[in-house]
Formats: C-alpha cells, structure tokens, sequence
C-alpha cells in the first residue's frame, strides 16, 4: 500500500549515527577522504564504459513507454541483485530502489534515473534502432528512446557497479532510484515520480538529504556540461478548452453561435496573456495551444471545439496567475461570440528548481570533471521534469550533458523528443564519471546543513 504523501520538506540533514565522527573529522580530513573516492571514481569508470554502451544499445532496442518499463526494470533488478544491493521493485508500478551500503559511516545520497520511452517511430539509422511498436491512446504507435533516458539508465547501472567495487571504502550509503513514467503516465494511471514519493522512496530507510540527476541533451556539445542554480526548468501544466455554441448550417451562420471563430478568438487573445499581461523581464512564461479539433464537415458549423495547449513558467506564484488569466480570456473571448468556453487546467509537473547551496556545492566538482571551459552555466529551459517532486522533498541537483558530436551545429541537430534524436555515446563516460564524483564527492564531504 502506498504510503500517504508527506507534503513536509526535509532539509540536509545531518544523522546522528555520524554526528560524532563528523564533528572530529577536520576539513582537512574530509578533503583527503574526497580525494581519496574520486580518485577512485576516475580509475574505474574507463572500464566501465563499454558495458554502458552495450547496455545503453539494449535498452534503446527494447523502449517501454511509462507504468510498462517491465523488461528495463527487470534487467536493471537483476544488475542490482547481481552486485549485491538491497532491492525493492514493482515501486509505483514499475520502479526499482536499489541501496548500496557503504562499510563506513556516513550520510545518505540518492541518485536517480527515469527509464520510460516516448510514442516516437524512430528515424535513425542504427543497428540496434527501435522497431517497437504498440498500443498507445487507442492507436498503434511505435516506441523510441526519443529523449534519452537509455543513456540515464545505463549511466547509473554502471555507477552502481563502480561503487559495488569500493564500497569497502564508501563512507555512508547510496540509494538508486530507476524511476518509471518520468514521460507521464497514461491519463487514466498515477505514475513517475510523484507516485513514488507517495510510496515512501524518500522516507523509507534509508533516507536521502539530497538527490542528485542528469539528462542528456542535444542541445550541447558532447563533452559539455550545463547547469544553474534556483530555476532551471519550467513547469508544465495542461491547458484543455472545449468552446461550446450552436450548430447552424454553414451557409447560414447568424443562426448558431460559430465556435470555430470563437476559438480562433481565443486562441488570438492567450497570446495576449504572456505579451501583454505578465512581466516577462522579471519571468518568461509560455501558452501555447498544440491541437485544435472541431466540425465533420464544410457547410456544418459544428456545437463545439476541443482545444488542448501547455502553460509553462519558472515561478509557482506566477504559475497561479496565469492559470487565472487564461481563464479569463478564454470565457471573454468566446462569450464575445455567442459561445461559452469550458477551461480546465491540469497541474502536472513543478518548477524544477536546483537547490542555491547544493548547486554552489556541485558547480566546482563538475569543473573538476569536465574543465572549467566546458562546464557552463546555461539559460532556462522550457521543457519540464518530474525530478522536482523529488526536489520539493528534499534538496536536490539537476544538469544537463551533451551528446552532440562536437563537429554538428548545435542548431541543426534534432531536440530530444525527435523520431531522429541521435545521443552521441561519447558523451556518457562524461555522464558517469560527473554524477559518480557528486555521489562519492558528498559522501566524504557533504553540504552542511543550514
């Protein structure tokens, strides 16, 4: 049974089962112990590399959508069995917790991968390119690995492998988090990352101060990491309106109530609502309507059309604001024309929100790994993530890594959610070295509470 979302948020915590031994250990001390770990971080992730690609190349050949990870969930259960973890699975449907309990005490980390494909026909010409295809939404579709969370899984099933090997010298304990759905559920199931904080993959001994995870991403340059403090990505809500008025024969108008000019009326004024009614010096925020549906025929003015659209922002009070301006101009806008508009928003994801402290912790670690010229600090990004469940629990990182190979210009390689996304493996050696070294980094020298 799940356990009851506790809406509390939990600081960085200091346990008292290593109070003692942190308040003896010096910096100096401390410093040694983290040099020490990512030393050994450096020389083990080379070996590691080409069973991430073949894992990776596996995973991408056998994409699941969200709630149906069943295949990944069980080659990812077996890797953590295998290498001797504690093991839970079937979390929030299909999601695996792995915890890796160092020999010396220490505080908690959790680091955490999502695994679910999209409802993409993949492009690429690979061999080992997806040519799945199955039922999604009442239609047949086929399923790809569009946003790279292979890469994420793979990542991390070789970062387990490399602390299994030196958990002899692992102060504290790792727990690793195979989440499910981070793409969204079905819309008739609960699912990714929400759902798993309800059944207790926070509160659950034992329990992480802070949580670390990457995307891959081909909008940098493999070799590149990006990041930044406080907003990072936006929040990602639902917008559905279904505009009601009168069917009349399309010769005769003035004797209905033309829904179809009443949403191209609304659709008009949401624009109105970012250009004219928010500060976007202060905020940039975005509505914009992705589907439209209305009408059979050309001479019937239907009763109604169905429009769906996203809200996206990177403030929670704003978040709110626009919620009622859209609204607003939605109903004024089609009782202008005779009609009346039915708005229902849906709150899906948060603003993913890196914690200021933490990212002042991460940033020079990462520098360490990648170099100072190419770890960046990057713009705002639209798209949205469901690890900021995670993060209004306890604190938590987020960044990004480039798997586009350094000779393509970056405006000409397809996004992530494209059927031709193409992840330059190159770039995950990157991947699990930097998330590794965050992991063994805060183990031996965590952010101080406060």
């Amino acid at each position: 049974m799940a356990r009851p979302y506790h809406r509390g948020t939990r600081g960085l915590q200091s346990p008292k089962k290593y109070d003692a031994i942190a308040r003896t250990m010096s910096s100096r001390s401390r410093s040694d112990l983290e040099a020490t770990l990512l030393a050994l971080v450096d020389e083990r992730a080379p070996a590691l590399a080409a069973k991430v690609v073949a894992w990776r190349r596996d995973i991408h050949a056998h994409p699941e959508l969200g709630n149906r990870e069943v295949r990944t969930a069980e080659l990812v259960a077996e890797h953590l069995r295998a290498l001797r973890f504690e093991v839970k699975t079937g979390v929030a449907h299909t999601g695996v917790v792995g915890v890796l309990r160092g020999a010396l005490p220490g505080p908690v980390v959790a680091l955490r991968a999502d695994m679910d494909a999209l409802p993409v026909v993949e492009q690429v010409e690979l061999p080992f390119a997806s040519r799945v295809r199955t039922q999604y939404g009442g239609a047949e579709v086929g399923v790809m690995h569009a946003c790279g969370h292979d890469c994420h899984v793979a990542v991390l099933m070789g970062i387990a492998e490399l602390f299994a090997g030196i958990r002899e010298q692992l102060p504290g304990t790792i727990k690793f988090i195979f989440q499910p759905a981070e793409e969204g559920p079905p819309d008739d199931e609960d699912g990714g990352a929400k759902m798993m904080i309800e059944q207790g993959v926070l509160d659950d001994e034992p329990r992480p101060e802070a949580i670390f995870g990457l995307h891959v991403t081909s909008q940098l340059h493999t070799g590149v990491i990006g990041y930044r403090p406080g907003p990072l990505m936006a929040s990602a809500d639902r917008l559905e309106i279904a505009v009601r008025g009168r069917q009349t024969h399309g010769a005769m108008p003035w004797l209905g109530a033309d829904p179809i000019v009443a949403s191209a009326h609304v659709i008009v004024g949401l624009q109105t609502v970012v250009s004219r009614q928010v500060d976007t010096v202060r905020q940039p925020a975005i509505v914009t309507v992705g589907s439209i549906h209305g009408g059979v025929r050309d001479n019937i003015i239907p009763d109604r059309v169905d429009m769906r659209g996203t809200i996206r922002t990177f403030d929670e009070d704003l978040r709110s604001q626009l919620h009622q301006r859209v609204q607003e101009t939605a109903e004024h806008h089609a009782r202008g024309c005779r009609c009346e508009a039915d708005v229902r928003i849906t709150r899906k994801y948060p603003v993913t929100i890196n914690h200021p402290g933490l990212t002042a912790w991460c940033a020079p670690r990462l520098r360490r790994v990648g170099g100072d010229d190419h770890v960046l600090e990057i713009p705002k990004v639209t798209g949205s993530e469901d690890f900021s469940f995670f993060q209004q629990r306890i604190p938590g990182f987020f960044y990004f890594v480039g798997v586009t190979p350094p000779d393509q210009k970056l405006e000409n390689a397809p996004a992530n959610h494209s059927p031709r996304f193409y992840a330059d493996e190159a770039g995950l050696p990157l991947a699990l070295r930097s998330l590794a070294s965050l992991a063994a980094g805060y183990l031996a020298a965590p952010l101080s509470p406060g």
